[in-house]
C-alpha cells in the first residue's frame, strides 16, 4: 500500500510553474496540453474536441450471450442529459422471488470535458459494476465543461439522483428500477472527475431528504481534485504519458467557474474547512488510487479527513500503477472491481 508520508512535501506553484527550475524537465514547458487532449479553445470560450473514441449503442434486448442489458433514458430534456440503465440478464432471486438489487450511480470520468455514457470505457464499466455485482446501474450523461462550467455537473448529478428517487412513487416509472432496484441500498460511484462528481454530489444529498432512496455508500476510483500548491506526487510525474500536470492544470481552467482559482471547494474540498460538517454525514465510502497518479496525495489527504470527520473510510492505494492505469490493464481493471464488489452490500 502506497504511504502518504513518502509524498507529503508540496511546492508552491509560482515555483512549480517555472520552467527554469532546476526539479522540471524541459520537455513541461515545451508540452502543449490542448493538443495533448486533441482540443481547440474556440473564440466564445467553448472546446472543439477533436478526439474520436469508440462509442457502444445501449442493448434493451437479450441477445445470444449477452449478460447485462442497456437502454437510455432521458432525464432532463431541457438540459439534454439522459441516463444509461443497466441491468444483468440473469436475475438472482431469493425463495422464488427475484433479489432486489444494489443500485449504483455512476458518473464517468473525462476531465469533465470530455466522453459521455455512451463511451467505450465508462459503457464497459457499468456492464461489469451490473454483471459482477448483480446491480442496477444508473450511469449519468451530464453537461461537460467549458460550455457548462461547474456546478453544472453536481446539478446535474442531483437531478440524476432525484430521478432514481422520483421511480419509486411514479406508477409508470422506470420498470428496470422499481421491479428489481433495492432503493435502501444505493451508492455513488465516480472515476476520475466523476469521482469528484459523485463526492460534491454526496455532499448535496446530506441536505435533502431522499426518502425511501438510502446512499449506502460512495465509491471514487481515483478522484479528481487539486489545488494552488503543488503536492509530491504532482512534481513526481510533471511529464507523464497519461495526465502532464499541465493537462490536469488546463482541465482545472475549463472547468472551474470562472474567476476562481484551485482553491475553489470544488477542486480542494479540504481548504478552509468548509465541508467538514457535511463530510461526517457521508457514512461509508471506499477510495482507490495508484501511486503514479499525480493526484494520489490529494486522494490520501481526502481520506485523513475524511476518518477526521468520522466517515467509515477504506483507502485502496497503490504504490504501482499510474491514473488510468485500470483502463488499459484487465487485471488492475479486476483489482478494481474486486475493491468495489467487496465494498457494496
Amino acid at each position: 500500500m502506497a504511504t502518504s508520508s513518502s509524498r507529503a512535501k508540496i511546492f508552491p506553484l509560482t515555483e512549480a510553474l517555472n520552467p527554469h527550475a532546476n526539479f522540471l524537465p524541459s520537455s513541461m514547458s515545451k508540452l502543449d496540453p490542448y493538443e495533448h487532449l486533441n482540443i481547440a479553445l474556440n473564440r466564445d470560450g467553448t472546446i472543439t474536441r477533436r478526439l474520436t473514441v469508440p462509442t457502444i449503442k445501449a442493448n434493451p434486448e437479450a441477445r445470444h450471450g449477452d449478460s447485462v442489458l442497456s437502454k437510455d433514458v432521458t432525464i432532463n430534456p431541457d438540459k439534454k442529459t439522459w441516463v444509461r440503465l443497466y441491468r444483468p440478464t440473469k436475475l438472482p432471486s431469493n425463495d422464488n422471488a427475484v433479489a432486489r438489487l444494489p443500485v449504483i450511480i455512476y458518473f464517468h470520468g473525462g476531465g469533465f470535458i470530455l466522453f459521455t455514457a455512451s463511451t467505450k470505457e465508462p459503457h464497459l464499466a457499468c456492464c461489469r459494476l451490473a454483471s459482477e455485482i448483480s446491480a442496477i446501474v444508473v450511469s449519468v450523461d451530464y453537461r461537460l465543461a467549458p460550455e457548462h462550467r461547474l456546478p453544472a455537473q453536481y446539478e446535474d448529478a442531483m437531478d440524476a439522483i432525484m430521478w432514481v428517487k422520483q421511480q419509486v412513487w411514479d406508477e409508470n416509472g422506470e420498470r428496470w428500477l422499481k421491479d428489481y432496484g433495492d432503493f435502501s441500498r444505493c451508492y455513488l460511484c465516480g472515476r476520475g472527475s466523476g469521482g469528484n462528481v459523485a463526492f460534491n454530489a454526496a455532499l448535496r444529498s446530506v441536505d435533502l431528504d431522499l426518502m425511501p432512496l438510502n446512499i449506502s455508500g460512495l465509491v471514487l476510483n481515483q478522484p479528481m481534485f487539486g489545488g494552488s500548491e503543488r503536492t509530491r506526487s504532482e512534481m513526481e510525474v510533471v511529464a507523464d504519458q497519461v495526465l502532464p500536470l499541465s493537462v490536469l492544470d488546463l482541465l482545472w481552467e475549463l472547468a472551474l467557474p470562472l474567476g476562481t482559482d484551485r482553491e475553489h471547494p470544488f477542486c480542494n474540498p479540504m481548504v478552509d474547512g468548509v465541508y467538514n460538517s457535511k463530510i461526517g454525514s457521508l457514512g461509508r465510502c471506499l477510495v482507490i488510487g495508484f501511486g503514479g497518479d499525480a493526484m494520489v496525495d490529494r486522494m490520501e489527504e481526502l481520506v485523513r479527513l475524511m476518518r477526521k470527520c468520522g466517515v467509515r473510510v477504506q483507502g485502496r492505494f497503490y504504490d504501482e500503477g499510474f491514473h488510468n492505469i485500470d483502463v488499459m490493464d484487465n487485471l488492475w481493471a479486476n483489482s478494481v472491481l474486486n475493491a468495489i464488489k467487496d465494498f457494496v452490500i
